[in-house]
């Protein structure tokens, strides 16, 4: 049975800041591989968890993989039936394949936002 999964996306990675997310890609997974993937604009819901929580709901998601999320977010997504897989990174084809395949490792780690949200300034 084909299951979906949304991962918060910029470009073709893993957008590690969950609540500036502006896009997230829906991927349907069944039978250990992905079977179609759909870019989902999210632009205008940063740091609305519930709102993205019911829009990923409506699409038939039933996982989220991100990568740092606060405790908030969390507990939006999930407070709306959603299942919140942490500690993903790089491409997200890759994260989508590995847990299609029952091999996607995921951490508990909770993003504090002690590094604030002003990430204009940090040096590349």
């Amino acid at each position: 049975m084909a299951k979906k999964i949304a991962i918060p996306t910029e470009g073709e990675i893993v957008n590690g800041h969950f609540g500036r997310s502006q896009a997230f890609t829906v991927f349907e997974i069944g039978d250990g591989q992905v079977l179609k993937q759909e870019l989902m604009d999210t632009q205008g819901f940063e740091h609305q968890h519930a709102g993205i929580a019911q829009l990923l709901k409506s699409k038939g998601v039933e996982t989220v993989i991100c990568g740092g999320i606060g405790p908030g977010a969390i507990q939006g997504l999930e407070s709306n039936g959603l299942e919140v897989l942490r500690g993903a990174s790089g491409s997200i084809r890759d994260v989508a394949e590995s847990y299609a395949k029952g091999t996607f490792k995921g951490t508990d780690a909770v993003c504090d936002h002690s590094h604030g949200h002003d990430h204009d300034h940090h040096q590349h």
